[in-house]
């Protein structure tokens, strides 16, 4: 048996539930492994806010990562190429991943190596605040790299 002020002893349920009652306070178990099983007398409904308090500064604190999609085909236009490379430093600054994928379209399927030298020349513009997290290869009819801060 434990409480605010320390270790009271060992004891039966009933005397330890009747001196939570006379302290208008309620027995909680707290570790019922333990030989012979620690109880707590504590006000439940004080410690459930606590902790659930201490659940929500954590929940807030944590950082959810989204992945972002870019998609390109292999012959993009050089406006349009840094439109996608604004974006995507946009979204790496706000600290999200993100998926680069070309899309290959009928004879564009022969010329792969055009998609990897787009894909590369984006990985090495924004090596500054990016780094590779999965190299460029091929799904299906797609190249897809992804990058994430560094």
């Amino acid at each position: 048996m434990v409480d605010d002020e320390g270790q009271i002893g060992i004891m039966d349920v009933d005397s330890a539930l009747k001196i939570a009652g006379e302290r208008e306070l309620d027995l909680v178990e707290i570790s019922p492994q333990a030989e012979p099983p620690v109880c707590k007398i504590m006000d439940y409904r004080k410690f459930k806010f606590e902790e659930g308090k201490k659940e929500r500064k954590a929940k807030k604190n944590q950082t959810t990562l989204t992945l972002k999609e870019i998609r390109m085909r292999p012959m993009i236009d050089t406006h349009d190429y840094e439109f996608k490379k604004r974006n995507a430093r946009k979204f790496i600054d706000h600290g999200d991943k993100v998926k680069v994928t070309i899309r290959f379209r009928g004879r564009e399927f022969s010329r792969q190596d055009l998609g990897a030298s787009v894909l590369n020349r984006l990985a090495l513009e924004l090596g500054d605040i990016a780094t590779v997290e999965s190299q460029p290869k091929m799904d299906g009819r797609q190249m897809v790299m992804i990058l994430r801060a560094s």
